[in-house]
């Protein structure tokens, strides 16, 4: 294979695990704000703070996949 075949392939890899990453994470508040109900935030922690930091892993993986291609 050559190498602008096999950075597709790991960009497309890349984005599946990046998709579902950020599908996984969770997101407080919804419609409780504007019905009146309060908003907390609370620090990341356990799996949650993993996920997170692997959401940004993926995505500077991906841009520098990306970047690569391009320059190839």
């Amino acid at each position: 294979m050559e190498l602008p075949a096999i950075l597709a392939l790991v960009q497309l890899i890349i984005s599946l695990l990046l998709i579902g990453t950020i599908l996984l994470q969770q997101r407080g508040g919804g419609l409780s704000p504007v019905l009146g109900g309060s908003e907390t935030f609370a620090t990341r922690r356990g799996i949650e703070k993993k996920v997170f930091w692997a959401t940004i892993v993926l995505s500077v993986i991906f841009l520098g996949t990306a970047f690569l291609t391009i320059l190839l």
